[in-house]
């Protein structure tokens, strides 16, 4: 075995250019297939993150007839809670309402959480009181689309628990950065406290959020969604990216392993002399074969060598600063940060490798089966079989 990979290196050295052909293309695919599943590995994770940290939590315990993508729903989605056995959930009352700015009229959702609330991010501490008006935070998205600026007063309309008609003025106090879109497109949030003020629904909620020491799923007439389950549309998009990369990972993989194919069949072909004598010399035709064969796997192994020495430094700047997708990400529907930080993990790196070496033995050893059937002398005539 020693003999062959020694014999191997010689032959694939002395190959010269068509070896590092080889080498490259396969480099470039192996290059390609660990850089976009290590974004795609990177976005997963980050929209992950962020969902829970912005808007998921732990878990939901949504209301029974609440359902997020039917607003017809939120009039009457909402229901009393009881403290002491709620502890470990933040209430979530929403409320459909409408804001005029400069002379427009915008549908939003009116969010209301505790003021003292930890578990999300959504700045809900700095909605100190203002005079005359209810201070409120928007996010980014939000505050282009409606044009406000932080200190900015603007009508707002919403119904009681009655269904009557009130209006005041809130101020924009604060302004967020989020880059999950459901909190911040048509999303207006004000104290828990002051939205129960302002429609007389006191102690009641829309959602339930848990935290992490929550672990009841059977609450009264609250429907339980389950972490997983409110992260699915997330791995749902994610699943359709793979399935789109895999194509473009196939036609790649295959001109390369075409590559191999077309050299390997020319080897068998231009080297029968050379056959002839292995097997004068006392090889088998299984050694020989696996000859062959080791010298279209070593492609790979020297492409793993040249990738390692230009993947590593590439891939570990491009882990640590990410990727800047500019203003692209702007209206996306989940999320997906101005930049996206590829994740490389060792199973990545490996199942990677392991999928191009693979495909490159099976690839070489095709061609060689052909050995097996020469005759010794004829192949040191070079006479073609």
């Amino acid at each position: 075995m020693k003999l062959s990979f020694q014999l191997a290196y010689r032959n694939l050295i002395g190959a010269g250019l068509r070896t590092w052909l080889n080498v490259g293309i396969l480099t470039f695919t192996f290059l390609v297939i660990l850089f976009y599943n290590g974004l795609l590995d990177g976005w997963n994770q980050q929209a992950k993150r962020d969902a829970i940290n912005w808007e998921f939590g732990n878990g939901q315990f949504q209301h029974k007839d609440y359902e997020p993508y039917n607003p017809f729903t939120i009039q009457d989605a909402h229901s009393k809670f009881n403290k002491s056995e709620t502890k470990g959930l933040t209430p979530l009352l929403i409320r459909q309402a409408s804001i005029y700015p400069n002379g427009r009229m915008l549908s939003v959702n009116l969010n209301g959480l505790p003021k003292s609330q930890k578990l999300l991010k959504i700045p809900m501490s700095n909605l100190d009181k203002q005079q005359g008006a209810i201070p409120v935070a928007i996010g980014k998205r939000m505050a282009k689309a409606a044009n406000l600026s932080k200190g900015d007063e603007i009508t707002l309309r919403w119904r009681d628990k009655n269904g009557t008609f009130d209006a005041t003025n809130v101020v924009v106090a604060t302004i967020f950065n989020t880059t999950i879109s459901t909190v911040d497109q048509g999303q207006i949030w004000m104290t828990l406290e002051d939205l129960w003020s302002i429609t007389g629904l006191e102690n009641e909620a829309t959602i339930l959020i848990a935290d992490e020491h929550f672990n009841e799923t059977d609450f009264g007439d609250w429907k339980y969604l389950s972490q997983e389950k409110l992260l699915q549309n997330i791995n749902d998009v994610i699943e359709v990216e793979r399935a789109s990369a895999r194509i473009i990972y196939f036609m790649l993989l295959a001109i390369a392993l075409l590559a191999i194919f077309d050299t390997q069949v020319l080897s068998v072909f231009r080297r029968q002399k050379e056959i002839g004598t292995y097997i004068a010399l006392g090889m088998t035709r299984t050694q020989v074969t696996g000859l062959f064969t080791i010298e279209g796997s070593m492609y790979s192994l020297f492409s793993m060598f040249v990738g390692a020495l230009i993947g590593v430094p590439l891939f570990w700047y491009l882990a640590g600063t990410g990727i800047s997708f500019g203003s692209v990400t702007a209206d996306m529907g989940i999320g997906l940060g101005d930049r996206i930080y590829p994740s490389f993990s060792p199973a990545l790196l490996i199942s990677s490798a392991s999928i191009v070496i693979f495909s490159a033995t099976i690839v070489s050893f095709i061609p060689t089966r052909k050995i097996v059937s020469m005759d010794p002398v004829d192949a040191l005539k070079g006479k073609l079989q």
